[in-house]
């Protein structure tokens, strides 16, 4: 999650939101969290558990990839 926020400050296009799974149950079970941290990239692209740095970076580029193959509405 640090390495998100980071990311975050960095760039106006990113944006970083910590939920407390425990305090919002229904957007846990929405998102089926199991362990945290629990990414969800542009509801695509999700995992859980600490990644390291280069796992990290490469999920955000394939939501990105994600993001711009999809058609827009």
């Amino acid at each position: 999650m640090r390495l998100a926020q980071h990311m975050a400050v960095a760039s106006e296009r990113v944006t970083a939101i910590a939920i407390e799974a425990t305090e919002f149950p229904e957007l846990s079970r929405t998102y089926q969290v199991m362990a945290v941290p629990k990414i969800v990239m542009n509801d695509r692209v999700e995992f859980e558990g600490a990644l390291p740095e280069a796992q990290f970076l490469t999920a955000v580029l394939q939501a990105a990839e994600a993001e711009t193959a999809e058609p827009e509405r």
